[in-house]
């Protein structure tokens, strides 16, 4: 429960702690992720916004991603529409050729992303020719020289993996918690939060940042959010992407209700205050939840956009989004600052409509 002081000096007791460089407790976040009336919504979202300005200052971090092997997962994931289990209209096709990867990384770094992402739909990555055909598109990536080469390319089998990945040229790698370890279970079981952990310390030895971060709207509590927040701390996630369910007819969430925007906005705000030098990213289903009020984000403590096509959605065009950015004094050419580099997120797998062409490049009107 909140303390008699009121919940607007509660706040802002909260925030100013931050802002010196303290942290919130678990209990503590408890109470911003139960805030109900929109005013002190609003007060937490101007408080997140001055912990952004504090350690992210005003530049906006772009990243964009390619899908170089579609559908056909055997994994269960309940939210995604690349898997194999499931009857949904997302694209299926084979691994791309490496010239159609560097043709999509020209085009978003011509719109600004820094990270870009190659994203596979399987269960993961081990041995074998496809881990060699990915390694050489991540050189000739490096070669391009256009975009920062990263990967959301599943579970990690072992540490010789991910350390040839480190020397292909792999220099983030995106791979979400989706959820607190509670409610995992409820979203996946064809394999564990623990493989998932597991590919996250595979990562870290080898000297690839983590880009990590999960989905809301799937039926979880707020304490699973906050619950979530905390992992990614703890696990030492450099980038935090946020996606928002965006429910997929034929997947087994195609009929979660959607989460009110106030309430997607209280999140990203409640994230900031648990990880404030951390990038916090919003992703996939932005535009099907947030609407209008997506320039709030930014108030709402974000500091960083996926930008372009996602994996089987369709997002809203790269030079809308720019010019969201101009109009809210951000600064959307984002550089590498005091050795934090950041990378791309994988989304939540589903469609709104389904991407019509292979490539989720930056200037698509287009995460998973």
């Amino acid at each position: 429960m909140m303390v008699d002081v009121g919940k607007s000096e509660r706040i802002a007791e909260l925030g100013r702690r931050v802002l010196a460089g303290g942290e919130i407790t678990r209990a503590e976040a408890l109470e911003l992720f139960h805030l109900e009336s929109s005013a002190d919504i609003y007060d937490l979202m101007a408080w997140a916004n001055r912990i952004r300005e504090r350690f992210k200052g005003n530049r906006v971090h772009l990243c964009s991603i390619v899908n170089v092997k579609a559908g056909g997962c055997p994994e269960n994931c309940k939210f995604c529409a690349q898997s194999a289990l499931y009857q949904t209209q997302a694209p299926r096709y084979g691994l791309l050729p490496v010239e159609e990867v560097l043709t999509a990384a020209e085009e978003a770094g011509r719109n600004g992303a820094v990270g870009f992402g190659l994203v596979a739909a399987w269960r993961g990555l081990e041995e074998g020719p496809i881990l060699d055909a990915l390694c050489e598109q991540f050189r000739a990536l490096k070669a391009q020289g256009r975009v920062r080469p990263d990967a959301s390319l599943g579970i990690i089998k072992s540490a010789e993996v991910a350390r040839r990945l480190k020397e292909a040229g792999c220099e983030c790698y995106n791979h979400n918690l989706e959820t607190s370890r509670r409610f995992f279970p409820e979203v996946c079981d064809t394999h564990t939060y623990e493989e998932r952990l597991q590919t996250l310390e595979y990562l870290r030895q080898a000297g690839i940042r983590i880009c990590s971060g999960g989905i809301i709207g799937m039926g979880e509590t707020r304490e699973d959010r906050c619950d979530l927040a905390f992992a990614l701390r703890e696990v030492g996630a450099s980038i935090v992407p946020i996606n928002i369910l965006n429910p997929i007819p034929g997947t087994p969430f195609a009929h979660r209700p959607p989460l009110p925007p106030l309430e997607i906005l209280q999140t990203i705000a409640c994230f900031r205050f648990i990880l404030p030098r951390q990038e916090i990213m919003v992703a996939g289903g932005r535009a099907v939840n947030l609407r209008d009020l997506q320039s709030m984000v930014f108030m709402a403590g974000a500091s960083a956009l996926m930008i372009g096509n996602y994996l089987t959605t369709v997002n809203r065009p790269v030079e809308q989004d720019l010019q969201m950015l101009r109009d809210l004094g951000l600064d959307p050419h984002w550089t590498e600052e005091g050795g934090e580099s950041c990378g791309c997120g994988r989304g939540n797998g589903a469609a709104e409509v389904p991407a019509k062409a292979p490539v989720a490049a930056a200037s698509a009107p287009a995460m998973a």
